[in-house]
């Protein structure tokens, strides 16, 4: 049962519906500047965090849920390390994920190598009301053996009724603000990966702090539902970070079906204007691959990612490779269960 929302500010949907009308794709986001961009010692591209100019965050994200699916929880832990040794210092994760096992698994990584304070740390909240929002704050610490968080999100906005459920009268937007002010989290933000309406509506309610928003963004998202052309404009004119997931269509599938080489996928999306790109990385094979094509990267120009796009509008516009925005079987099995549904599973 979830009390009565707030409204949103009616000053906050007309600032959005103006902002999507009057920036243009071309004119506002446009290809990532590489001799603008400095790098860390390990040549990992670094960029500023939205507004925040002074914190830097590398280019690429070391995805939480894939470190927790390995069976040999060493593996991990050393790949963790590994990430961190070669220059990849914004880390990932989520309360939900593996049941919390990648917190464990991250929080252990970090303990044992001492380099929590090497690092950029995100976790997610699943929680909508504010007194199990509190207890998954809590648990997200203990898990990162840490006392305070960089980052903290609201996980999988994909419903048309998280924004009201996290902005109601107990709702977990309360729990998050104190946090800061404990000193337990220094930025907030969201997530989800469902529809650019929903991303929109969460950025409409009565709140002009956000400090990152997470999204799909791939080659093919400009012709399906497309976060790149509804919401990113947005974030860009606010001043809130963006952050890339999804680059290979959730499944890899945009790669290994689609026909996209892993470097144009992961070189489109680097050369948008976003803070940082979530990376899914399972082994040392993956992150040497994905090292090599960050390490080298230079932006693609408008001509080679209008040459992207064609080769895939024919694949791009029914969302055969975006199932995470239409199919539920993507949605986290809390999430399901959160809004009363049956967990399915993809």
């Amino acid at each position: 049962m979830h009390p009565k929302p707030i409204d949103a500010s009616p000053n906050r949907r007309e600032f959005v519906q103006a902002g999507l009308a009057g920036l243009t794709v071309a004119g506002i986001v446009g290809p990532a500047q590489a001799q603008e961009t400095p790098k860390n010692d390990a040549g990992i591209p670094l960029r500023p965090f939205g507004r925040h100019a002074d914190q830097l965050v590398t280019m690429i994200c070391l995805g939480g849920h894939h470190v927790g699916r390995n069976p040999i929880e060493a593996e991990d832990l050393s790949l963790i390390q590994m990430a961190i040794d070669e220059g990849i210092t914004f880390l990932d994760n989520a309360w939900d994920y593996h049941d919390g096992g990648s917190e464990e698994r991250m929080g252990k990584a970090l303990e044992q190598g001492n380099l929590r304070d090497k690092v950029f740390l995100m976790t997610k909240v699943c929680a909508r009301d504010a007194k199990t929002a509190r207890a998954q704050l809590e648990q997200s610490l203990r898990r990162l053996r840490t006392d305070h968080l960089d980052l903290w999100q609201f996980h999988e906005i994909n419903y048309g009724n998280d924004p009201e459920w996290i902005f109601a009268a107990d709702g977990a937007l309360s729990v998050a603000l104190k946090a800061r002010e404990e000193g337990k989290i220094r930025y907030i933000g969201f997530t989800g990966h469902k529809d650019p309406w929903i991303h929109l509506k969460m950025l409409g309610m009565p709140f002009d702090e956000w400090d990152s928003v997470q999204m799909p963004l791939n080659v093919m998202d400009g012709s399906y539902r497309s976060f790149q052309k509804n919401v990113l404009p947005v974030l860009l004119q606010r001043g809130i970070a963006p952050i890339g997931m999804k680059s290979l269509g959730g499944s890899g599938k945009i790669v290994s079906e689609a026909g996209v080489s892993i470097e144009d996928a992961l070189r489109y999306v680097f050369s948008l204007p976003i803070a940082s790109l979530v990376s899914g990385i399972e082994s040392p094979e993956i992150l040497k691959q994905n090292l090599e094509i960050v390490r080298n990267f230079t932006p693609m120009s408008e001509d080679e990612r209008a040459a992207v796009e064609r080769g895939v509008l024919e694949l791009a516009g029914d969302g055969r490779y975006e199932l995470f925005k239409s199919a539920k079987t993507f949605d986290g099995p809390y999430h399901q269960e959160q809004h009363g549904f049956s967990v399915q599973n993809s």
